[in-house]
């Protein structure tokens, strides 16, 4: 089974002034070196001004990159995938912009300075453990509709797909570990009359860690 891991919850950007340089930070997350690389191109075209386009990212398959954009070498890419890897976050990519403000801030300024972008950046962006998920199709009658929305719900669930016809068909998307606990209160609800089928099992970040 697919081991449980952290990746950023959702993109994000954070901003700060130091010494009169402009830092802006932005996490994504990416599953792949080269979703990783189109997110380090959209920042250098959209910041294209900017003096430093400085970046890193991390993916669970073990890919590890950086690159200082100009800044000395390891005061600005290394101190930012520090961060990813302190955190135990994967699956991220981070790109600080640096627009320089006119004051030099020295190896150990620098360092700090993108170390702290790439943290408010995922703090802003929060950190949720990918977890195996599944697919849960039913048919129930429209009276039974709210009530096996809490049901699912309560097990951390949420409705992916809902068709009205004669009876209304949803489609579930649960922690799979909940998945027992969910058909047992179904069942019991219902008087056994109706049952869930698991149509689809994925890999998907859950709550806010």
């Amino acid at each position: 089974m697919e081991q449980s891991y952290l990746v950023p919850l959702k993109d994000a950007e954070s901003e700060f002034e130091e010494k009169r340089s402009r830092f802006i930070s932005h996490l994504y997350r990416v599953t792949t070196e080269s979703q990783a690389r189109e997110r380090i191109d959209e920042m250098k075209k959209k910041y294209y001004d900017a003096r430093h386009n400085c970046w890193c990212f991390s993916l669970h398959d073990g890919t590890v990159r950086y690159g200082d954009d100009g800044e000395p070498q390891g005061t600005a890419g290394q101190p930012m995938l520090n961060v990813l890897q302190r955190e135990n976050v994967e699956d991220a990519v981070c790109i600080v912009t640096r627009y320089f403000g006119g004051i030099l801030l020295g190896a150990g300024g620098l360092t700090r300075a993108y170390a702290k972008a790439a943290k408010d950046a995922l703090d802003a962006a929060g950190k949720a453990r990918m977890q195996p998920f599944a697919v849960l199709r039913l048919t129930c009658p429209y009276p039974m509709l709210e009530r096996i929305k809490m049901l699912a719900a309560a097990q951390d669930g949420r409705i992916e797909h809902t068709d009205f016809g004669a009876a209304v068909t949803l489609e579930i998307l649960l922690p799979k570990e909940n998945v027992g606990t969910f058909s047992e209160n179904l069942t019991e609800f219902s008087s056994g009359s109706i049952a869930a089928e698991v149509v689809e099992e994925c890999f998907l970040p859950g709550p806010r860690e």
